[in-house]
Parts: C-alpha cells; structure tokens; sequence
C-alpha cells in the first residue's frame, strides 16, 4: 500500500544509501505534487492526490528542522544527512533555494558533520535558482531512469510533455561531475504494457549517458517499498552488480541498494 508523508520533517530513518537519514518535505502533507508520476512511486499516483496542494512555508521548514535537529543534538544522535525528497519533487518549492541556505545555515551550525542531501528526478534543472541550490548541497541527487524516452515516459510519466532525455542529460553535464546519477532498475507489466530497463539495450545506452555525464558517483537500486502499479517485479541483487560492475569499468564509483 502506498503512503503519503504527513509531516514537514520526518524520520529519522535508516537510509539504504545515505545513513541515518533525516527527511524534509516541502511539499504538501495531505497530498501528492511531482512533474513526475512514476509507476514505482511510493505516494501513489499524481491523480489519487487532488486535495489542497499547498508548498510548505520556508519559515516552517526553518522553524521545525531547527526544533528537531537540536533535539536530535542533545540526544546524542546527530543525523548523517538531511535529505530533501517527501511527497512529490522537492524542487518545485517556489523558494527551494532560500531553503536550502537555510538548511546549510542550521547544519553548519547545530551539526556540522551532516550531509545536505536532494533527491531529485531532474526536471527543474533548467531553473537557474534550482541550479545554484543543487550546486551547494553535499549530495545533490539526480534521477535518469532510462536512455529512451520511450521508456522514460513508460516509467516516470514527465507531465510536462517537453521532456525529454537529451535536454535532461545536457542539463546534468552543467554540474561537471559534481552530482550523483540514480537510477531505477525494473521489469514487468503496467498498464498492460511490458517494462523493462535492464535489458543490454538498455543497460548499454544507459552506460554511453552515464559516461557522458560522468557524475562522481552512480547510485542503482531496484523497488523495496510498495508501488501504485502491482504488477512490478525486482531485480535481484546480483543483476545490480553486474550493472553496477560496467559502471565501476568506466572508473566512477557505483553502490547498490
């Protein structure tokens, strides 16, 4: 079953890949707001949420964030990283970058050893507010879940129909290495169409972007959480590192969740 974050900061949770993980949803708490509407979406489809779609107000971000991370402090149990991700697609926050310094401003104050995490599927890239904020946080996360836009439009559903892999990937290029490309890897039936992304078409015109991209680090994983379309399947773990193996051969790291 799908689920929704009904909180403006939540957790701390355990991460697969970044560590006791503190998250930061900007987005509204009664309802889904995403540029995308992924198959795998653990907030369900876009349309199951047509309620109030209110942004969360900078100044409760700052005020709550602040109130738990020095609680957190004084517990003796500091975060690893503040993450930004929630109920839909962080950077669509009309103030995302005033955000994000608040956000720096606090860590550097309360926790210094936190990590500022965005976990973004890339379509606001083109905003150059959005730019300068991913350029300033330490793990600024990027989604390319295909090479086509075929299957980009299978899997991620972009509901803006101007979307496409090649402005996507120059966009990405802006960065110079300094992100991380995330990728999920599926297979299956949705909608009553086949989906796969781990076939060596696929996987062979996903490493030629990756190379081109050449981001500090890869990060692939498969589905662990509920998904609005049932009839998904994982990918096994050792299939992960093969990918991931081809990935390494181009000399950037990969991890594996």
């Amino acid at each position: 079953m799908t689920s929704l974050f009904h909180d403006i900061i939540f957790g701390p949770v355990r991460s697969r890949r970044l560590g006791l993980s503190l998250g930061v949803n900007l987005l509204p708490t009664e309802s889904k707001l995403c540029s995308f509407d992924c198959i795998y979406c653990e907030c369900g489809w876009n349309a199951e949420h047509p309620g109030t779609r209110r942004f969360n107000a900078r100044a409760d971000v700052r005020a709550q964030l602040e109130t738990t991370l020095r609680r957190m402090v004084a517990d003796a149990t500091p975060p690893d990283v503040i993450t930004f991700a929630g109920n839909g697609e962080p950077t669509l926050h009309p103030e995302f970058e005033a955000v994000i310094g608040d956000t720096i401003a606090l860590r550097d104050a309360l926790c210094p050893g936190a990590k500022v995490s965005v976990l973004s599927n890339a379509t606001q890239l083109h905003r150059d507010d959005v730019y300068r904020a991913l350029l300033r946080v330490d793990n600024n996360i990027l989604k390319l879940d295909s090479a086509f836009d075929e299957t980009v439009r299978r899997m991620n559903n972009p509901q803006n129909p101007d979307c496409n892999v090649r402005k996507t990937v120059e966009q990405m290029k802006r960065f110079e290495g300094r992100m991380i490309l995330q990728t999920m890897l599926l297979r299956g039936v949705c909608n009553g169409e086949p989906i796969d992304n781990t076939t060596e078409e696929e996987v062979a015109a996903w490493l030629r972007i990756v190379e081109e991209i050449r981001p500090r680090q890869v990060m692939i994983y498969s589905l662990d959480r509920d998904t609005p379309c049932p009839t998904l399947e994982k990918v096994p773990r050792e299939e992960l590192q093969a990918i991931a193996a081809r990935v390494e051969a181009l000399g950037i790291p990969c991890s594996v969740a």
